[in-house]
């Protein structure tokens, strides 16, 4: 079995954090891993002995890239490949026909929510990636509603097969070095941590009313992650009031010890899969306020607190019954049955067995 994953390599969130573990649990002369452009997900990859190839694509519309990318493929006799995201889609498209090798892909989020805010240029590109998904051979849905959603824009069920993400919970990979101290804390803060891009689908202009509406300036905000959105948020939450409440953290390697200072962790997006920001608070007994989407509503199971998309008014009074929760002793209940579910039922394990089990399947067809 040799398989090829491409996808772009300027993701720094949930999908590079799937990506490279799921990619750990095969041997390297089984799978390869090739990215568009270098950055973290290039960096790790290399870091944890993974066979990854660099296309050094020069801007997104680079094409040159795609002779790069077909002679790699057959040069190494890869037999399938699996791709990530709306331009290693579109490349493998393109491709299809030349190289006549099984296609899969795992789609990490809403197909028609990718592009939002785009403009003219994001409505074509949102055309350009549901085209894509036509020609693709097999999609892995990493939650039940996602199946159905990738249903909705016409793909037979066949063609869908349903893998729930997982993580390693063997043991929790917090250092226990950080302190709220060090990040401007006071112990009696109520600390959440959001784990997002700051992107308009992660759903923080909702976070941020909240926020106001609470009007409990020990509430403390800790946004971790960078986007196209943080100056605009920036000044949102001066315009709001709440600039004391809010740090804005960017891109942290901490994030288990984050979650570990936190007292719940937060995911307020529009549109999601199967989120591994949530199985990360999970790993660390962190029970978490999450919006209804995707596969939270079964990650959760009644052990913290799921709520509408786009609604300011549920965000608060989730954040409100998590600080009674806190206040009589009860919040670190949440976060241990939180843990004691996820790790059961969501395991890396098990995202590798099943992974494995459907590529050998697309081989011996």
């Amino acid at each position: 079995m040799k398989v090829v994953h491409l996808i772009s390599g300027g993701e720094t969130g949930g999908s590079k954090n799937h990506l490279l573990t799921l990619l750990d649990q095969f041997p390297s002369d089984q799978v390869s891993l090739v990215v568009m452009q270098q950055g973290v997900l290039y960096d790790e990859a290399k870091k944890l002995g993974i066979d990854v190839h660099l296309l050094d694509q020069r801007s997104r519309y680079d094409l040159s890239i795609l002779s790069r990318l077909k002679e790699l493929i057959k040069k190494n006799g890869f037999q399938l490949i699996h791709t990530h995201g709306a331009r290693a889609n579109l490349y493998a498209s393109i491709l299809k026909n030349s190289l006549r090798i099984p296609w899969v892909t795992t789609i990490h989020s809403d197909p028609t929510l990718d592009f939002l805010k785009g403009g003219m240029k994001g409505k074509i590109f949102t055309k350009i990636n549901l085209w894509t998904i036509k020609r693709i051979d097999h999609f892995f849905a990493v939650s039940e509603r996602f199946k159905e959603d990738l249903i909705n824009l016409g793909v037979p069920s066949e063609k869908i097969t349903t893998v729930y993400n997982g993580i390693d919970f063997s043991k929790s990979y917090a250092t226990k070095t950080l302190t709220r101290a060090d990040l401007d804390l006071q112990a009696d803060d109520f600390v959440t941590a959001m784990v997002a891009r700051l992107h308009p689908i992660k759903g923080h202009e909702e976070v941020f009313q909240a926020i106001r509406q609470l009007d409990n300036p020990p509430f403390k905000l800790l946004l971790i992650g960078d986007g196209p959105e943080k100056e605009h948020l920036t000044n949102r939450v001066r315009e709001l009031g709440i600039a004391s409440q809010v740090q804005f953290l960017g891109f942290r390697h901490d994030v288990p010890d984050i979650y570990q200072i936190s007292d719940i962790g937060l995911l307020a997006s529009y549109s999601e899969s199967f989120p591994l920001a949530l199985l990360e608070a999970a790993r660390e007994h962190t029970p978490v306020v999450a919006t209804d989407v995707g596969g939270v509503r079964h990650m959760v199971q009644g052990t913290g607190w799921v709520v509408s998309t786009k609604s300011a008014n549920e965000l608060t009074d989730a954040f409100q019954k998590a600080i009674e929760k806190k206040k009589i002793g009860e919040l670190s209940d949440l976060g241990e049955t939180f843990y004691e579910h996820c790790s059961a039922n969501f395991s890396l394990d098990q995202l590798a067995d099943s992974t494995k089990k459907m590529y050998k399947k697309f081989l011996q067809t």
